[in-house]
């Protein structure tokens, strides 16, 4: 293979590898402790979601509440694309 050959090929592998990574970026969602002490849920947007164990009992208390509530307002809510 000549040279421009080669750096062709690498190219679409690296586009290739590019795309992979992409997908898989966002799937993961990982929980992890804080430095303070507070439960960090990673992977549902751009920064974790941090908060007391206090406050995640009271929200997951809420979930059918929260349920309720998106399903009223689903015409209203956005969703991010996938």
């Amino acid at each position: 293979m000549s040279e421009a050959e080669d750096l062709k090929a690498e190219l679409e592998r690296l586009k290739a590898e590019n795309e992979q990574l992409k997908g898989q970026r966002g799937r993961a969602v990982s929980l992890k402790v804080s430095e303070k002490g507070g439960v960090s849920v990673y992977g549902l947007g751009r920064f974790p979601v941090t908060l007391y164990k206090e406050q995640w009992t009271k929200l997951l208390s809420m979930v059918d509440e929260i349920r309720a509530f998106i399903k009223e307002n689903d015409a209203r809510l956005k969703a991010k694309p996938e």
